[in-house]
């Protein structure tokens, strides 16, 4: 039965079960709950298996209650388990999908649910978001970081065909409603190194300020940890060395040169006359939006 596509479906009062497909047939299992099933996937370090935490899901939903895009009684569906294809689910007139989607083949899914016009709502990768170029959706940009259940910090905004004609915008409810779950996560500790201590951050940060630095063989010996860090039961992370005084100091003026060093010049790109002509003709006419993506 594990090896069969599925998916859950529940509703506003939080009646939920799981769907398995049996060919064009389609089967109902009360038994089994979404987060009780993924608990038996041990392999959950990609970002295509970042499981959504539950607080997350219903921040969510919330926020589209309150945006009126989720009616009473509708099914809310989950499609993206393990194994399952999306494709082949069953979708009943009426239902939203509410989801986060593997994010390798994201435009691939979004264009789907908007070529077969079912209602939806996807969590998507920030950065990238512009990349799926279709006309049909929403792009929610929110640029949250999300902790999801494998431990992975990833900075999420959304994709959605539910705010007709709007192709982008961001919302900053949202985006203050997601960022207030991690309020009062442990926060990761900081931690202050001697001078004496070069580390291989210490040399990446002054080479992207453009400040070279070296340490002779004699003016140095390796160290994984410093006496004073053996209570916390820490480490330095990638090990360091650890150099003389006269080094150190040397360390101090190259990193004071750094902080004086000016971002690295910026390429300008201007508009060709090609891209001045089709923004010439956008604007907030309906025929306006019949532009093809370049």
């Amino acid at each position: 039965m594990g090896n069969k596509p599925f998916y859950k479906q529940k509703d506003l009062f939080g009646n939920s079960q799981i769907v398995f497909a049996e060919g064009k047939k389609k089967k109902t299992n009360t038994l089994f709950e979404y987060d009780d099933f993924v608990d038996k996937f041990e392999d959950k370090k990609t970002t295509d298996d970042c499981y959504t935490p539950k607080a997350v899901f219903d921040t969510v939903l919330n926020w589209l209650k309150e945006k009126g895009k989720i009616k009473d009684r509708q099914p809310i569906i989950r499609p993206f388990f393990p194994g399952n294809d999306y494709k082949e689910v069953d979708y009943p007139n009426g239902c939203i999908v509410v989801d986060n989607p593997p994010f390798s083949i994201f435009t691939e899914i979004v264009r789907f649910y908007s070529e077969k016009q079912i209602p939806f709502f996807l969590f998507g990768p920030h950065m990238t978001l512009f990349s799926c170029k279709e006309k049909k959706a929403n792009l929610i940009i929110v640029g949250a970081d999300i902790i999801y259940e494998n431990g992975a910090i990833v900075k999420t905004s959304f994709a959605s065909n539910l705010f007709g004609n709007i192709q982008a915008f961001s919302d900053y409810d949202l985006y203050s409603r997601l960022k207030a779950l991690n309020v009062n996560k442990n926060p990761l500790p900081k931690y202050e190194y001697p001078e004496e201590l070069m580390t291989i951050s210490d040399f990446t940060y002054l080479l992207h300020k453009g400040v070279e630095f070296e340490v002779n063989k004699s003016e140095c010996v390796f160290v994984s940890t410093l006496d004073s860090q053996k209570k916390y039961k820490k480490t330095i992370f990638g090990s360091g060395i650890l150099m003389s005084k006269a080094k150190a100091k040397a360390k101090a003026k190259a990193k004071a040169k750094a902080a004086l060093k000016k971002e690295v010049e910026k390429i300008p790109f201007i508009l060709s006359d090609r891209e001045n002509d089709i923004i010439s003709k956008l604007g907030d006419s309906p025929k306006a939006g019949g532009q093809k993506n370049i």
